[in-house]
């Protein structure tokens, strides 16, 4: 390629609207420009980017024995509504209506579609076990678009689905993703963790997210340095921190805490360390009657150590609040506690309250708490004595320094982006679809199924999130838009000069790389300039000065100041020995 006879449109500055790095340098490097909120168009330096991506996520698709079709973007409302995902999806899923009035969506995902195609085709158990995938347009409506395309409207997503006769055989099925996923992200040069994740609206019992390691990521991972644990931190396992429940020492007393509405205000009034506090949280979960008459919401208190914080995916396992919830209003505290927020706590709650303690606090005694009445807490309060025995949960996000629950070390946090995912999803979309196969006896028997998400134009702003510098971009060989860059000090000026760039092009091209010529007319600082901030990982300079010793000079992006002299006979075969194609 040569650059006169392509698009390059960088800028010097990023839009103010763009919030990450990824997004401003996407933007300036002239790979994307926006259209509307969270949509773009990939410029050709972009899309070069986007078609490395998939090639590289095809061919270990193919190789871990998946085939490949094309679903559409465009899908008919009676297959989600066979899921109930017509209705519980949200707003995100953005619905349409044809001439004739009939509904449909713009895919954020397949799920439906694939199992309507393999449940035409599938009869026999000798047909399995199955696997499909594609690399597709998707649209999620997202409330507030952000981040670039790492948060966007409209994106591309490679989506693969396995089918199998059991458990077992669908086990293999997602352990053969599971190894392709890290095949993939190997290759696409990151670094990456594979974490346990939440299943979330897919659904599922088995899930494992790939995170991309950038301080911009939006999820906390934590992990474990001495071990292989790792886990979103939704999931996190949490033990107590405490040594079993000691044995109470003080007597319960109401204390006086005027205008205290905050644990931390409270403990340091009545000078006691934070981690003596309880501090409770009001859930609920809304119900109806048969006929689908509003009933009171059912009301959940959650008790969490005063420097804890609640994990709102653990909660969603409490059984009262399994089918949704949502934090209590004011009003309805007020009904059920008869204090405002602030004043809440465990002592004397009406017993219809289903009360239940992280395990952290399920262990502490002699704590202080809020005694339902404005401008008091009690201290000295204990389970068992004061009040009822909680039930007791994992109900707390993980810390930094909390124990693995691998028992092997000590877990730390660190911020990621989620780039794929991995779900076990049983029979979640099988059995209310219909979709299923004669065993050797010839009974039905549902399809056990996995799914398989990358998201791709993802991939490239957490490519750029983790790996930049105040310069630009700094891609890895496998997915920048070009290998090498040749810069030609006076192209149109020198025949010296423009004969021995003309001939090194030819040279790596004939050594399969992808590189580039810049034959434009560019002052040599300005051309620098640009091909740093696109990020192209080799670069070899060739100018009158070198040749007259009978070399040219090469760089690598990221070490971009340090220059090697070499030969320019031998360059092509030294810039192809440095490209990483591994």
């Amino acid at each position: 390629m040569r650059a006169r006879s392509f698009f390059i449109s960088t800028l010097k500055e990023a839009p103010a609207d763009a919030d990450v790095i990824s997004q401003q340098y996407m933007i300036r490097a002239g790979m994307i420009k926006k259209l509307a909120a969270g949509v773009y168009t990939y410029m050709p330096v972009g899309l070069r980017v986007i078609r490395k991506i998939e090639a590289i996520i095809r061919e270990e698709m193919v190789r871990a024995g998946s085939v490949e079709l094309l679903m559409p973007i465009v899908q008919p409302a009676e297959l989600w509504q066979e899921t109930g995902r017509w209705n519980k999806y949200g707003p995100e899923l953005l619905r349409i209506k044809d001439r004739h009035n009939r509904d449909f969506i713009i895919q954020p995902t397949s799920e439906e579609v694939a199992t309507d195609v393999i449940r035409q085709e599938i009869r026999s158990w000798r047909q399995l076990p199955l696997n499909i995938f594609h690399i597709q347009t998707k649209f999620r409506d997202e409330r507030r678009p952000r981040f670039g395309v790492m948060r966007g409207r409209e994106f591309i997503m490679k989506d693969a689905y396995s089918f199998d006769r059991d458990e077992a055989s669908a086990g293999l099925s997602y352990e053969k993703m599971y190894d392709a996923y890290c095949r993939i992200f190997d290759r696409l040069g990151l670094m990456y963790r594979a974490v346990r994740a939440d299943t979330g609206a897919i659904g599922g019992s088995r899930s494992h997210e790939f995170q991309v390691i950038a301080d911009a990521g939006e999820d906390v991972i934590a992990y474990c340095p001495d071990s292989d644990y790792a886990a979103n931190i939704e999931l996190a396992e949490a033990h107590s921190v405490l040594d079993g429940r000691a044995a109470p020492a003080q007597s319960m007393e109401k204390r006086a805490t005027p205008g205290m509405e905050k644990c931390e205000a409270v403990c340091e009034y009545l000078g006691l360390p934070l981690t003596k506090s309880v501090k409770s949280v009001v859930l609920a979960a809304d119900r109806t009657n048969e006929k689908g008459e509003p009933l009171a919401p059912k009301i959940v208190l959650v008790l969490l150590r005063g420097d804890h914080e609640l994990n709102e995916v653990k909660a969603g396992r409490i059984p009262e609040l399994k089918e949704g919830f949502r934090f209590a209003t004011d009003a309805e505290i007020l009904a059920a506690f008869g204090s405002k927020p602030g004043y809440l706590g465990p002592v004397g709650v009406n017993s219809e309250i289903a009360v239940y303690a992280d395990k952290t606090a399920a262990d502490m005694s002699d704590f202080c708490c809020g005694a339902n009445e404005e401008g008091y807490h009690y201290t000295g309060v204990n389970f068992g004595r004061d009040l009822p025995e909680p039930a007791v949960m994992d109900l707390r996000n993980v810390v930094e320094g909390d124990d693995s629950p691998d028992g092997k070390g000590k877990l730390r946090l660190q911020r990621g982006i989620e780039v794929g995912h991995v779900f076990f999803l049983g029979t979640r979309y099988s059995e209310p679809m219909h979709a299923t196969y004669l065993d050797e006896n010839g009974k039905s028997q549902p399809l056990q199924m996995g799914c398989y998400g990358i998201g791709v134009t993802r991939i490239a702003g957490a490519a750029i999130e983790q790996r930049h510098d105040e310069k630009g971009i700094i891609w890895p060989d496998a997915i920048a838009p070009f290998e090498a860059v040749i810069c030609p000090m006076g192209y149109a000026k020198s025949e010296a000069v423009r004969q021995a760039a003309d001939d090194l092009y030819e040279a790596l091209k004939s050594r399969g790389v992808d590189v580039i010529l810049d034959d434009r007319d560019m002052r040599p600082g300005v051309m620098f300039a640009e091909w740093e901030l696109i990020g192209v990982p080799h670069r070899i300079v060739v100018g009158d000065r070198g040749l007259k010793t009978g070399e040219v000079e090469y760089a690598h992006r990221a070490a971009i100041g340090e220059r090697t002299m070499v030969k320019l006979e031998e360059a092509a075969d030294f810039v192809a020995g440095r490209i990483n194609r591994s």
